[in-house]
This record gives C-alpha cells, structure tokens and sequence, in this order.
C-alpha cells in the first residue's frame, strides 16, 4: 500500500501516548511520503509537539465536546470536529485507543481502511473494516501497535521514538533548579503519585528510598508530577530526613520532559512521567503492582521494573490476584533494581570512547 494521508488515533493518556510513539516511527520508516496526523487531546499536544514527525495535530476537547447532548454550543463544536475529520480525507487510519468513542471518530472519518484491535472495549471493533489479533509471540503494547502497522501494509517497525525538549524548557527547568539551590549537579526524580491510588507506592517508602538516594549516591532529589500530587511531595519532605525539592505541578509538559531527560536517575511508580524518562532512555525504575509489566513496562528491559513475579503475569492488562499489589513491592527490591541501573549506566559510560584531545 501506498498511503498520502494517515491518522493516528490516540488521544490519551500521557504514559499511553508514550507507548503509541514508536509505532508513529514505524509508520514514518514504512511510508516516509506520506502525511501523518494525531487526534490527541488538548492538554497532550505539548508532547507530541516534542516529538518530530507529526504534520497535523488534531486537538480533542473531550470535557468540552462532552457537553454535546444539553448545551447547544459544544453541539455545534462537536460538528465542526467531525465535519473537519471528514474533509481531511484520510486514507489509513489506526485507532490505538479502542474505545466506542474513538472507534467512531475512526469511523466517521469516511476512509474505507480503519484498524484497530480486535479486543478494543465498548464494541469498538465493529466499526473497524480491518480488526487486528494480539501479537502471539509478545503482549508488549509496543508490539501490538506493530502488527496492527503489518496488518496496514507497514514494513518497518520501530520499539523506541524520539522525544526532543525545546530550549525554552531546557532554560526554564535550569533555572528552577538554580533556584532550588542545585544549579549544574546530577540529581535524582521520585514520581511518587499516579491518577490510579492502587498504582502508588507507599510515601513512606519513597521517603526512604529519597534518604538512600541522598546518601548513598550523592544525588540531591527532586519530587515531581501533577499539581494534584504537590502535596504527596509534601508528605515526602515531611518523613524523609534528607531535603527533597517540591516541583511536582511547577512544570509544564516540556519542563517535565526537560527535568526528566537530564535526570542522573528516575523512580517512579507506572505512570506517565516514569514511561517519559523510560522513553527518553533516561536510567528508570519503575515500580508496578497489578498492571501487567509485560505489556506497558520499559521495551526489552525488564530489569527496569520492580514488581512482584513481573516475568510471569501472561498476558492479561492486570491481575487482581493481592499478591501483586504495589504495597507488596519492598523498599530492598527497588533499592536492588537502583542499583542495578545505576551500574549499567555507569558501565555503559565507561564503555563510551573519549572525546579528543583538542589544543
């Protein structure tokens, strides 16, 4: 196939968009002529702004469109959204969501080749023309994304993307970090929150791991996140004994990107800013309770997740079997995954050739 005109339909979340990014690679490589869109919600498109490839971004206000049924003006938005999806004539479109709302958005876009996942929720797969099966030989998303690209006519597959910080938000997170008294060091990032309570780590914990990050590896430590999780951070800097820097809900999308790519180490629970620093090849544990680690953890690099029996979930989204509850993960299992990607790192710089000696 040939395509001029392609759609990506994945408008959330923040750690889900991330996992679509190398399949936006992967139809890039595939069909390098062709114009690729993004129906993303508005409060994403800053990172997908950060990401190169992308020719149009088509901007869903999910909370305003929403109002549709009792308030005449969103009414009237929600057509002009839909006239604009129909006019733009796409000849491929991929729903990576799955969702009734987003398999209509494909649907309603006129193009005679939409795919989607065979599983997709809420009956969303009757309204692709092409449904396409797990992958069977891996559950990772990444995968997945993949085969429904095979399925299209793709011929090249990429697991990891490009994620690029503008200098104005490289400048601005310096000059946080300036005033946060850390200036030029190497520091460290906790993600102590997540929008699911059952996928947090206990803050106590994080305490303590912010204590052996300080004192062990001589790394200053950050908080970060949304603003709804400022306080959590709070509570951190309450329990632990080292100082912990407050930015969660002080960064933007492209700050949190700048914080996330420089940081000397990322811990974070499964949630969006871990997936970033994971993303952006950042070192990253991250820690996991229900949610299957095989299907949304770090791509090829497992020894990045602190989870229980990570390796042998199947391919189920989630478990609720108690015994991988995050509370179940220890302060010594994630202090060990630490370590252990401190070491890589540090052995993979060393293995790094010398710049020249110039003068």
């Amino acid at each position: 196939m040939d395509y001029r005109n392609i759609l990506i339909i994945k408008p959330s979340s923040l750690g889900d968009i991330v996992h679509a990014l190398p399949a936006l690679a992967s139809l890039q490589a595939s069909f390098p002529d062709a114009k690729i869109s993004w129906l993303v919600r508005r409060q994403f498109a800053p990172l997908l702004q950060c990401v190169p490839g992308i020719d149009e971004l088509l901007l869903f206000d999910r909370k305003g469109l929403g109002r549709w049924w009792y308030s005449p003006s969103a009414l009237g938005e929600l057509r002009k959204f839909l006239t604009h999806l129909r006019r733009r004539k796409f000849d491929l479109v991929l729903d990576l969501q799955g969702l009734f709302r987003t398999a209509f958005f494909a649907y309603w876009t006129g193009c005679s080749r939409r795919f989607g996942m065979s599983a997709a929720r809420e009956g969303a797969a009757w309204l692709y023309t092409h449904r396409v099966s797990p992958n069977p030989v891996s559950v990772h998303l990444i995968d997945y994304y993949n085969r429904i690209i095979a399925e299209a006519g793709g011929k090249a597959f990429c697991t990891q993307c490009t994620i690029t910080p503008p200098d104005a938000a490289m400048m601005s997170v310096r000059n946080k970090l300036v005033a946060a008294g850390i200036s030029d060091k190497p520091y460290a990032v906790l993600v102590p929150g997540s929008a699911h309570p059952e996928k947090c780590w206990p803050a106590r914990r994080f305490a303590k791991i912010a204590e052996k990050i300080t004192q062990e590896l001589n790394l200053p430590v950050i908080g970060a996140g949304a603003a709804q999780e400022h306080l959590l951070v709070e509570q951190l800097q309450l329990e632990a004994s080292v100082p912990i820097v407050n930015l969660a809900g002080q960064t933007d999308i492209p700050e949190l990107l700048a914080l996330l790519k420089n940081a000397r180490l990322v811990v974070s629970n499964d949630t969006g800013p871990g997936h970033l620093a994971e993303a952006m090849k950042t070192p990253t544990t991250l820690i996991f309770g229900h949610t299957n680690p095989l299907r949304v953890g770090p791509y090829g690099r497992p020894q990045d997740v602190a989870a229980i029996d990570p390796l042998k979930r199947g391919s189920a989204i989630e478990s609720r079997n108690p015994v991988y509850a995050i509370a179940n993960v220890s302060e010594q299992l994630v202090w060990e995954k630490i370590l252990r990607v401190m070491q890589r790192t540090d052995s993979i710089t060393a293995q790094k050739p010398a710049a020249p000696a110039t003068g």
